[in-house]
């Protein structure tokens, strides 16, 4: 598979026009055609039908597309990335991430992006669902890492990573560390820590309110380790996702029936031009192996 039939098989995708495609590729249409041909039969199939004027997208082309797309600008994005790297030049990269996403997440992909480019200089930026999506918006960050946003901006792209359960999480000292299983009646009389930056945390609330249990009471952080140290104590108990960070003086106890879960995803702007150094850095996060959170 060649770029330049990728790049053909895209303008015609485009544009839905042979000649038009071949125009804007600035090659003949009849090399146009053979080369999305050669393309076809190395897939195995029609990417492209052709029924007198009408030109449109077969299934396989269809599914493909998206791939091919990808495949494109991550080309493009690696021969800027190298070219900036042969010149010596600094990349910066700013990168937004919730407050309940573990750092540990991004330390391999982070680490292969600045073997690969160690010129690169990152800014992380924390903040909540809301906070994130306005970096995005005002183009502070090009990249987030976060749970569910919701529908706070239509402009958004999302590429999931992966989905976690949440656990019940006690001191080790508590009564409830050693149980097998945890039923919800049990926690009545606990004194519950809640991250408010949480994008499930309104979610979390109303599972409780079903089983009798509100948050009134609760203890309110806005940042993890807060969470965490106040559980080390045993000033209360929480409910985090699984990727969340995790001490040894901390023990996780499955809680009957809580049987929610969130799914960590890449969000970017559509239509917004990206730099080669964040394309690479989300393609380096959609490839990583994310099964270790996924129980």
């Amino acid at each position: 598979m060649e770029m330049h039939q990728i790049r053909y098989f895209l303008a015609v995708a485009r544009t839905l026009h042979f000649t038009r495609a071949a125009e804007e590729c600035h090659v003949t249409q009849p090399a146009l055609t053979r080369a999305i041909h050669l393309l076809e039969e190395e897939l195995g199939g029609e990417l492209l039908r052709r029924e007198r004027t009408l030109t449109h997208l077969t299934e396989l082309g269809r599914r493909m597309l998206p791939l091919m797309q990808q495949c494109y600008e991550s080309a493009l994005s690696a021969k800027t990335l190298a070219r900036s790297i042969n010149r010596g030049e600094t990349t910066s990269l700013s990168l937004a991430i919730s407050r309940t996403i573990n750092l540990a997440l991004l330390t391999a992909p982070l680490g292969e992006l600045s073997r690969i480019c160690a010129r690169v200089q990152l800014k992380l930026i924390r903040g909540s669902g809301p906070e994130i999506a306005d970096l995005l918006k005002r183009g502070e960050a090009e990249f987030a890492l976060a749970g569910p946003l919701g529908q706070v901006w239509e402009r958004l792209d999302t590429w999931p990573l992966f989905t976690e359960p949440f656990e019940l999480i006690v001191n080790r000292g508590h009564r409830l560390a050693g149980r097998n299983l945890v039923e919800f009646d049990q926690l009545a009389d606990e004194r519950l820590l809640v991250q408010a930056a949480c994008e499930m945390a309104e979610e979390l609330a109303l599972r409780l309110s079903t089983h009798d249990i509100t948050m009134a009471g609760a203890h309110q952080v806005t940042t993890d380790h807060d969470l965490i140290a106040l559980v080390e104590a045993g000033l209360g108990i929480a409910i985090v996702p699984a990727s969340a960070i995790r001490s040894e003086r901390l023990h996780s106890v499955p809680l009957d029936g809580l049987d929610l879960t969130r799914t960590v995803a890449v969000y970017g702007v559509a239509g917004r031009k990206r730099s080669p150094v964040a394309t690479m850095l989300l393609n380096l996060l959609r490839a990583a192996d994310w099964s270790r959170y996924i129980h």
